[in-house]
């Protein structure tokens, strides 16, 4: 989907940049595969705020999306691509033989009309599902599992696609977008093909209020508090700090390690970093 960009009659106009829509269908979302989805304003069940900086934005519904592609040897057909307010990638929506009908996430080369299928059988083409066991090594994949079983974890977002490097034993070994390299057992399911909504990252935003839609309220940095507020308040005058960026509750917050489960480090066999 190519960008748009529009005529500068004002400042922010200048740069904002828009996807193009016209390749999405002109209908309203099934209304079977829509569920509410209630603004918490980053508030927890006892009323605190747990994400600071969030809440507001435009209203939205959850469209279901079926990211355990378990309806097995049922063939469909994807008779539309919808825009999907929760996520950067794109839906198609999907209509099985058997008359129900799904969401999934549309990758790249999927058009209207063409048929996908989730099997062990299935042919290796963009849309179908299948057994990691049973993809060749050097595929393209996305959706992929973590536990058998569970659905799709891994690369689920606009342009997104994990490579097959090869099998192990047991398992699949997957170079991730990062370029991480991890094993997963070669029973999960993964989907053939990238994510699609390629140009999803070269958006610009151009205004405040374009964030703002989307449920993010201004961020004020620590530096520009008082000492009482955070660890960087303070000072005679502008201050960065004179110490290594911090939360206000002192957590390092550039740079420090974060991960502690040494129960899934055997998996990983070469770090991103």
């Amino acid at each position: 989907m190519p960008l748009k960009t529009f005529n500068p009659v004002t400042p922010s106009r200048r740069f904002i940049t828009q996807i193009d829509f016209s390749e999405l269908s002109k209908k309203k979302p099934e209304r079977r595969l829509l569920e509410p989805k209630p603004s918490s304003g980053a508030r927890n069940s006892y009323g605190r705020i747990t994400s600071r900086f969030r809440g507001g934005g435009h209203k939205r519904q959850y469209r279901l999306i079926d990211f355990k592609r378990n309806k097995r040897g049922v063939p469909g057909r994807a008779v539309a691509f919808e825009y999907d307010p929760n996520r950067s990638a794109r839906i198609a929506l999907i209509h099985y033989v058997d008359g129900e009908k799904r969401y999934i996430l549309a990758p790249v080369g999927l058009k209207n009309g063409d048929t996908v299928i989730a099997s062990d059988t299935a042919d290796i083409q963009v849309g179908n599902s299948l057994p990691l066991k049973k993809i060749p090594a050097g595929t393209n994949v996305h959706n992929v599992e973590v536990k058998v079983g569970a659905g799709g974890k891994l690369a689920r977002s606009a342009g997104a696609m994990i490579q097959l490097v090869g099998f192990e034993g047991d398992y699949a070994q997957l170079r991730m977008p990062s370029g991480e390299i991890r094993k997963v057992s070669d029973q999960c399911w993964a989907t053939v093909g990238q994510v699609g909504n390629l140009d999803h990252e070269n958006v610009i935003v151009g205004k405040a209020g374009r964030t703002r839609w989307l449920g993010f309220r201004p961020h004020n940095r620590g530096v520009a508090m008082n000492p009482v507020d955070h660890p960087l308040g303070g000072g005679e005058g502008k201050t960065s700090g004179g110490r290594h960026p911090v939360s206000p509750w002192g957590w390092k917050t550039k740079g420090k390690k974060t991960r502690n489960s040494k129960r899934t480090d055997r998996f990983i066999l070469r770090r991103r970093k």
